[in-house]
């Protein structure tokens, strides 16, 4: 409990794990490729946030991802941005349950 009191884990803006959906279901991102809010900014970037883990699933028929994120359960259902060298991914913040997320499988 105590650790829970720690100031920088309650600070704002802190990091927090979220889901993210890309804009084009086929596209699985890159593990480890930074998030951004503006990707009209100039370099270098301010960048938010990174991706921790990235997948194709067969379940839901469409890549998905995990990240963490400045303010991010604040930033449920917004467009942020993953800069790679050739394009810019749109992603939007999502929960980090992709399946079952009403947990009926769980609980029926």
């Amino acid at each position: 409990i105590r650790g829970l009191t720690r100031p920088d884990l309650a600070a704002p803006g802190r990091k927090q794990l979220a889901g993210l959906k890309t804009k084009d279901p086929k596209i699985v991102l890159e593990e480890g490729a930074q998030i951004v809010a503006d990707p009209k900014q100039p370099v270098p970037m301010k960048m938010i946030g990174h991706v921790t883990s990235s997948y194709w699933s067969e379940n839901c028929g469409r890549s998905i991802a995990m990240a963490l994120v400045a303010d991010g359960r604040a930033m449920m259902g917004k467009t942020l941005y993953v800069p790679m060298p050739n394009s810019v991914i749109e992603v939007e913040v999502c929960s980090p349950v992709f399946f079952d997320e009403k947990g009926g499988r769980l609980n029926g």
